[in-house]
């Protein structure tokens, strides 16, 4: 079934739902313009005194312009695959992540500056970590390739076409403000160390920007196709995204990244510390707790109601997060490895733009090879997060569609029996006693 408009309800935003969408609205393009007109000045500026700063445009703009070139056609070629044999990318990306990442980092250990080597290291520690994570979740490839496949079969129409423009947006509007790290780059003053700054803060805000349109609008189609039964035309969905969603759209770009960092480090601190040193448990516990809340008010889960309902980006995030809770899906959600599949893509592609750039870099001017490998790094790694946005959008659909009805016939038994495999986990996991415990009463005197 056909349909031109969406067959779920519209929600009406609260007055200050509406006046933070308005206020980040303002703001966004604000920073816009402010940072358009930074650029634009920077890149003149450094055209006009690079001979007296002794900067060299043709060998500092060429290996950046062409690691976001490769950057584009590569995540073009990654969106393809993702959408011809999700399965198999899934695994691929788990295992390409860390090896280009080790590859990008021993590139900085050649360049041999106080910079390149400390960044090298920490490039090849994060490599190793990312190995040890993929050993680690190996036995949940299996389920996330089959919920990818299941959930992204059959996407919208013109997908491909919206991507493919999101990608080339990405490609230009990151070449553009490379133009002003140039001229920022050719002075080299403290104040333009903190153009730069802002510049890349910038480019991560519009990067989740447009990955994030398409996450509403995707998510939004392929959800009317869970629920309902038909098929949403995607021109539709995507207009309505751009002209009435779009201050969720700057709230969650913003919220997000941030809350789902500390969310992911509670995570880790809570593993480390572990229940065996009292003060250490509680601190992590503490501060899991704190994450939680947060995660509960700005979640990328929020994106589809934002879409659906036209809810208020942290009204959404809770609403779907109760709903997981209630639908018994908050241990299946926790573990879910299409969020880190799109991080893994986008390591992997930021690597290899890195590559492109900075191996070209060391060739004609090593002094520029460790700054244009940094910033190739950050471009790819945002475009290949944009081509990895519509997978991303089609499970977070299903998993929100099943979680409002879990009994709608549509529905395979795909989650309810990951859901029992991880209850009987869990329920292994407590009857079974700790090693260490029994040790201890081994050792005790009686």
């Amino acid at each position: 079934m056909q349909v031109q408009e969406s067959s779920s309800p519209r929600i009406e935003a609260t007055v200050a739902g509406q006046f933070l969408r308005k206020l980040f609205q303002f703001l966004f393009y604000l920073h816009f313009i402010l940072i358009a007109v930074l650029t634009i000045f920077l890149a003149i500026r450094g055209v006009v005194l690079s001979g007296k700063h002794h900067f060299q445009p043709k060998k500092w703009y060429p290996p950046l312009l062409a690691s976001a070139a490769s950057a584009g056609i590569l995540s073009l070629a990654w969106q393809w695959m993702t959408q011809s044999k999700p399965s198999k990318a899934m695994r691929i990306c788990f295992w390409l992540g860390p090896l280009m990442t080790c590859a990008f980092g021993i590139l900085l250990l050649l360049i041999n500056s106080a910079a390149s080597l400390s960044t090298g290291a920490v490039a090849i520690i994060s490599g190793v970590i990312q190995s040890i994570y993929t050993c680690w979740v190996n036995p949940r490839f299996e389920y996330a390739g089959k919920i990818l496949s299941v959930s992204a079969a059959f996407p919208p129409a013109r997908t491909a076409i919206l991507v493919t423009l999101s990608i080339i947006l990405s490609a230009v509007y990151s070449s553009f403000l490379v133009s002003g790290i140039g001229g920022a780059t050719a002075i080299g003053t403290t104040l333009d160390i903190l153009f730069i700054v802002v510049i890349l803060l910038s480019l991560a805000w519009s990067m989740h920007v447009i990955k994030n349109v398409l996450l509403v609008t995707i998510s939004r189609v392929k959800y009317i196709h869970f629920a309902y039964g038909a098929d949403m035309e995607t021109e539709i969905a995507f207009r309505d995204t751009i002209k009435y969603l779009m201050g969720s759209v700057y709230i969650g770009s913003v919220f997000v990244p941030i809350f789902g960092s500390i969310w992911g480090s509670a995570r880790t601190i809570n593993a480390i510390a572990g229940e065996r040193d009292e003060f250490l448990f509680s601190c992590a516990d503490c501060y899991s707790a704190v994450a939680s809340t947060l995660a509960a008010h700005g979640n990328r889960w929020g994106f589809v109601h934002v879409g659906v309902y036209n809810k208020g980006f942290i009204q959404a995030s809770v609403d779907t997060w109760e709903m997981f809770k209630r639908a018994g899906m908050e241990t299946l959600i926790n573990s879910d490895l299409t969020g880190a599949f799109c991080f893994f893509s986008g390591v992997a592609g930021g690597a290899v733009s890195a590559l492109v750039g900075g191996t070209w870099a060391l060739a004609v001017h090593k002094r520029y090879a460790t700054e244009v490998s940094i910033y190739a790094f950050l471009i790819g790694y945002f475009m290949f997060r944009t081509a990895t946005a519509w997978p991303l959008a089609c499970v977070s659909a299903y998993y929100v569609a099943y979680a409002e009805n879990p009994l709608h016939p549509r529905f395979d038994s795909t989650i309810p029996a990951r859901i029992q495999e991880l209850q009987r986990y869990q329920n292994e996991q407590i009857a079974s006693p700790d090693p260490a415990q029994l040790w201890e009463q081994y050792q005790a005197p009686e």
